[in-house]
């Protein structure tokens, strides 16, 4: 997962980042960044070509990887929960 800060268009970068082959989520998001990308990377020279790609494009100002070493739990359970009515 990558965490990018922007100081551009955070619409066209999160269009531009998601029509990369590598970027499998892209999300725009509230916090300490403006949106998080996860890629895969067949090792850590391709996370490193990864990295050198999106510290390329005009209008982020920082990133910061954050390398999953064990997954403990996916669910792909998404979606709205149910409005409770009181």
């Amino acid at each position: 997962m990558v965490g990018l800060r922007v100081d551009g268009d955070i619409e066209a970068l999160s269009d531009e980042i998601g029509k990369r082959e590598y970027a499998v989520y892209v999300v725009m998001t509230a916090g300490r960044f403006d949106l998080l990308v996860e890629v895969l990377c067949a090792n850590n020279d391709h996370l490193l070509e990864v990295m050198a790609d999106l510290r390329g494009l005009v209008g982020i100002s920082s990133l910061e990887a954050h390398t999953y070493l064990k997954l403990t739990k996916q669910t792909y359970a998404w979606g709205i929960p149910p409005i409770r009515h009181n």
